[in-house]
């Protein structure tokens, strides 16, 4: 995951990254599966090349190696990438900034989930990333990412909730500003370690990208064919319309 500032500022993920490992890396992937299935895996060739783009703790790079697939990770974050290692053994994991990381390989398709780029936080910084991506990209090669919506943002990101386990607690406390299309998410964790519970406090933030400012942007770095669609967790895949909770994108670099 990536937010504001330069890299260092990426160290704010890493006292997250216990928690995300525990309870979210692997919430998602059951839901996005399908999906990605439908919109990208079953138009790339046998042990074809992917890179997982802010892939965290790193349960994603696993299921696609598992499937076949050469997978790298790319994170931000050096605590995400080291439960990484442990999640994905074998796979290639490096630390770089989405918004300018540099790979000596090309791939058959980019992929990057679970609201990732939402921690993008300007328009101008998104069009960074889409260039890097499509720099990396085979002739023909597929980009497939999702974004929290407005919808998303106003019915899940409106409230606390507590997790509360023998060796540790996580209070969340969410919210989002229609004004500037920003959400927050604000989490104190307690853990119990040998000699006694330790305390973390986490703040993180994510813009609400328009889909037009979106499909723009993938256009000014050279991306075609681009496609939109809606999600919701109950209904799956459906239209993007301003009920949609989640979207996806899906583009392609121009075959030479």
């Amino acid at each position: 995951c990536y937010n504001r500032g330069d890299m260092n500022i990426y160290s704010a993920y890493d006292p997250f990254a216990w928690i995300y490992n525990q309870h979210w890396g692997h919430s998602f992937l059951p839901f996005v599966l399908p999906v990605l299935d439908n919109l990208v895996l079953s138009k790339l060739p046998k042990n074809a090349r992917i890179l997982d783009l802010c892939c965290g703790t790193g349960q994603m790079a696993h299921q696609l190696t598992n499937l076949g697939y050469r997978t790298t990770g790319i994170d931000g974050s050096s605590e995400m990438l080291n439960y990484a290692r442990r999640n994905a053994p074998g796979v290639e994991l490096r630390q770089a900034d989405a918004r300018s990381f540099e790979l000596p390989d090309k791939y058959n398709a980019v992929i990057s989930v679970f609201d990732s780029l939402n921690h993008i936080m300007s328009t101008r910084e998104l069009k960074s990333v889409f260039a890097q991506v499509y720099k990396v990209l085979r002739s023909g090669g597929l980009f497939m990412f999702d974004l929290n919506t407005e919808a998303g943002y106003l019915l899940e990101w409106s409230g606390d909730f507590t997790i509360v386990e023998n060796d540790h607690v996580c209070v969340v406390r969410s919210t989002y500003n229609r004004k500037i299309h920003i959400a927050d998410f604000d989490a104190t964790i307690f853990r119990l370690k040998d000699d006694g519970w330790y305390r973390d406090d986490v703040v993180l933030y994510q813009k609400c990208h328009a889909a037009a400012a979106v499909k723009s942007a993938l256009k000014s770095a050279g991306f075609t064919d681009i496609e939109t669609y809606g999600f919701d967790w109950q209904s799956g895949i459906r239209v993007l319309d301003k009920d949609a909770r989640r979207a996806f994108f899906l583009c392609r670099k121009p075959k030479n």
